[in-house]
């Protein structure tokens, strides 16, 4: 973040030197000889941070910061001041100063000194640009991630829910898909209605016709009462048919005429009901070779793909795990009643390199496995699975970009989000994060070039 700085001195010799000394540091730098000059060009210019002496002739500098306060709120104010004036300083920062520098001025600490604004106004950008998404993107609940990949497939789940169409998902065992098909009910104005989920793949095919739409008394033998099935109890809500490719061929006839004309017949009855249902189906099978291969019918195909939603495994969104171990720690610690503060880099490195062929449910099960078996608050590398260990360093994901780049931005935004939590306090951060605060000095340094 290249930050723009008005110098204000009415000193000339320790104004050049200020301004000589920050250009170097590539800074943008302005100066202004005078408070009343300063509010001139804060008007006619854009301005980060303000550095000015306390003491000049006419307006003192915590007049100026005074007046930046109320209508400059966003620029930041550091006030040099004399050593007798420490106290009244520090008053001041209640009042809109940032912070401030004893005379004489001590090149180095004014650069830490900016460094800490920097770092903060950087952190307050993007709280406001994640606000900003928040107010576009709705709330999406139960649902985590931070992938560019599931930005589209919730983009899509959004925009789905503001219809009655017919959805399908497809993606693999473990990648969330009754998740997304929760959101879409939720978003939807059928959110107080019921939300039915039925497993095919879970019921014997014997059995799977009664399960949706349910048999009259008499119907068969056993039959002693009436049974509702899940397409009368998801009346005025939705249906969610997972595994939906499991549905034997006789079934899928009735299945299509049930989403053509919204009625049916239960099983031994005449009766023939009507009901309100938004039916969301989803799979791990491709549908489309499957309708080439003739084991599932082209017209029932279409009717359930009017809005096709395709969830990415978990590999080729390795930008979703640092925030689902987040969430998974918290769920497990307060599950297990254990204290566990955060994950250390190297095993958040292990997690995000590790391929999931389980999906977001191994991963999942992982972290539960580690906030069981953690020596301490904090997980670390020695607290996971072994198998994890053998993940290559610079394997490339499945995007073709190496990974190791990837973790670097990973480790990038934990760092950042570790910061921000404990409003820049290095000490906290490392403790957190299970590493020296001389590691993350080192990483800031890194990673702001």
């Amino acid at each position: 973040m290249t930050a723009r700085i008005l110098i204000v001195d009415d000193e000339e010799l320790q104004r050049q030197t200020l301004a000589f000394y920050l250009e170097k540091k590539g800074y943008d730098i302005t100066t202004a000889a005078s408070a009343v000059e300063a509010v001139e060009m804060i008007g006619a210019n854009h301005v980060d941070i303000i550095i000015s002496d306390q003491k000049m002739p006419g307006m003192s500098g915590l007049e100026l910061a005074a007046h930046v306060k109320v209508n400059h709120p966003n620029i930041s104010v550091v006030i040099i001041t004399a050593f007798g004036s420490i106290e009244n300083a520090v008053s001041a920062m209640k009042d809109g100063v940032e912070d401030y520098i004893t005379k004489p001025v001590n090149l180095e600490e004014l650069s830490l000194v900016l460094e800490k604004i920097i770092e903060k106004r950087q952190l307050v950008q993007e709280n406001r640009q994640l606000k900003d998404a928040a107010k576009v993107m709705p709330e999406i609940p139960n649902i985590v991630y931070g992938s560019e990949a599931m930005e589209e497939v919730m983009s899509i789940a959004v925009r789905a829910a503001e219809t009655n169409a017919t959805v399908l998902v497809n993606g693999e065992s473990g990648t969330g898909k009754e998740l997304v098909a929760r959101a879409v009910h939720e978003l939807s104005v059928r959110n107080d209605g019921p939300f039915i989920a039925v497993n095919c793949a879970a019921i014997p095919e014997s059995l799977i016709e009664n399960e949706l739409f349910g048999h009259e008394k008499g119907a068969f033998t056993g039959a002693d009462r009436r049974h509702q099935g899940k397409f009368e109890q998801a009346d005025k809500g939705t249906l969610f048919l997972d595994e939906i490719g499991e549905i034997p061929a006789h079934l899928q006839v009735k299945l299509l005429r049930v989403l053509q004309e919204r009625n049916f017949q239960r099983v031994g009855g005449e009766e023939t009901l009507t009901v309100d249902v938004r039916i969301i189906a989803a799979t791990n099978r491709d549908l489309e070779s499957e309708v080439s291969a003739g084991t599932f019918r082209e017209d029932l195909f279409y009717r359930l793909n009017v809005i096709g939603i395709e969830i990415p495994p978990l590999r080729k969104r390795r930008a979703d795990i640092p925030a689902l171990v987040e969430h998974f720690i918290a769920l497990y610690a307060g599950t297990h009643e254990k204290t566990i503060e955060s994950i250390t880099p190297e095993a958040l490195d292990h997690l995000v390199k590790y391929q999931y062929p389980g999906n977001i449910r191994e991963l999942g099960n992982i972290v539960e496995q580690a906030v069981v078996l953690a020596r301490g608050n904090v997980i670390t590398a020695a607290d996971l699975p072994p198998r994890l260990a053998g993940a290559q360093e610079t394997a490339a994901d499945d995007n073709g970009d190496l990974l190791k780049s990837s973790v670097q931005e990973l480790e990038k935004k934990k760092l950042y989000d570790t910061l921000e939590k404990t409003k820049g306090n290095k000490s906290a951060a490392a403790r957190i994060l299970g590493v020296s605060e001389g590691k993350v000095r080192y990483l800031l340094k890194k990673y702001e070039g």
